[in-house]
């Protein structure tokens, strides 16, 4: 009798993207949807990413590609490292993939079936399928309000064992906003070098920060050369979502197997995406970026603000990405009942905090990655929808 792999059953995706898809049936058949569901930043892409691209295709630059990458742009990418991390890679170092890939190739890469991968909890979704689909078991830090969704390094050490492999790291985080201390980071990769277990970091929002510090990477630490793998994109830095391009730094013996692995699913990356990703490190972007952060830091302040005024609901104020992640418990809902709640009474889509661990039930996610008007709108059409209804006896 004909029956699937027994790992396609545990693959579970990304459940923003299941909300996405129901979403979008609904504005097909005319409702006005809110989108707070899914953090694809709204500004263009670069323009000196697009020209690349383009002049890349008029030119013919449409076949196959270096799978690590071309050259020219992991070339920009060291120079790239050297600036923003202090490190300067090996070009052995770099491979040229979409970020969200990258999270399967390291865990495939260097976890066993059966051996354990450290996440914290709530986390990317992704983290979590590509853990199961391969037979391993995630070991999960809870994330505390109470230390402003931050990973706590001792809560780490507690959990390691023999059987450890990866710890991953994500700061600043997805899905609080949260942004660990230096001291943290530090302390984290020190355990790491101590256990001599490989560290995954994801710093898709390095650049999505706010009051000015930059984040810490516990590459500082090795160089990415022994155990450190940072995982990167454009996609939110650059609002270059659909370009999925990315890339990972890492131990060449490391990085040589993920190249195999990438070479087997997907060969290589268009070079003209390859080349638009060059055009978007050139130095005259960096303000634009930071024009986006700005930006971003408005939208920040008027969704905290709004939600702080919704009844039972209470939400801290991120120091990094364009997520919030409000407590809902004093509304009397559970997280699905109240993203349903939203969907259907006020037309505003955002996700239950249970699509990203098991604890994180009360509290939603929301992104601000749409005007300050349409953030404001949607704040007020939740604000009636909570109003029409009444106040359980428990919470008055």
């Amino acid at each position: 009798m004909k029956r699937l792999a027994q790992s396609a059953h545990h693959l579970e995706g990304q459940p923003m993207f299941r909300v996405l898809a129901k979403v979008q049936e609904l504005e097909r058949k005319g409702q006005d949807i809110i989108h707070f569901e899914i953090g694809d930043p709204d500004f263009a892409s670069p323009g000196h990413a697009v020209e690349a691209a383009v002049r890349a295709l008029r030119s013919g630059k449409t076949h196959y590609a270096n799978s690590m990458g071309i050259v020219e742009l992991r070339e920009a990418l060291r120079e790239h490292a050297e600036r923003e991390w202090g490190i300067r890679p090996s070009l052995d170092q770099i491979l040229v993939v979409p970020a969200n890939a990258i999270v399967y190739l390291v865990i495939r890469c260097v976890v066993n079936p059966g051996e354990e991968v450290i996440v914290p909890d709530p986390c990317f979704p992704t983290y979590l399928s590509a853990i199961h689909f391969i037979g391993a078991r995630p070991v999960r830090v809870p994330l505390d309000e109470a230390r402003d969704f931050k990973l706590d390094p001792e809560a780490v050490r507690e959990r390691i064992t023999d059987r450890t492999r990866l710890i991953i790291l994500n700061s600043p985080h997805n899905p609080t906003g949260s942004v660990m201390s230096p001291g943290d980071v530090d302390t984290v990769a020190a355990l790491a070098e101590e256990k001599d277990v490989y560290l995954l970091s994801d710093e898709v929002y390095r650049k999505v920060v706010y009051g000015g510090s930059v984040p810490r990477s516990p590459s500082v630490r090795d160089g990415c050369r022994k155990r450190t793998v940072i995982l990167n994109s454009f996609s939110k830095s650059h609002a270059m979502s659909g370009w999925r391009l990315g890339y990972a730094i890492g131990p060449e013996e490391v990085i040589e197997k993920m190249n195999l692995l990438l070479q087997t699913i997907i060969s290589c990356v268009p070079p003209f995406i390859q080349y638009g990703g060059i055009g978007a490190l050139d130095p005259d972007s960096e303000e634009r970026v930071a024009g986006m952060v700005r930006e971003f830091q408005k939208r920040r302040d008027a969704m905290v603000h709004g939600l702080n005024g919704l009844r039972g609901v209470s939400c801290r104020t991120p120091g990094g990405a364009f997520y919030v992640f409000p407590d809902i418990r004093g509304t009397g809902f559970g997280s699905a009942e109240f993203a349903e709640l939203m969907l259907e009474k006020a037309g505003v889509a955002l996700l239950p905090g249970p699509h990203f661990g098991d604890h994180a039930e009360g509290y939603v996610r929301l992104c601000y990655t749409i005007p300050v008007g349409q953030i404001e709108k949607g704040i007020q059409r939740m604000h009636h929808a909570l109003d029409e209804i009444p106040v359980s006896p428990a919470l008055s």
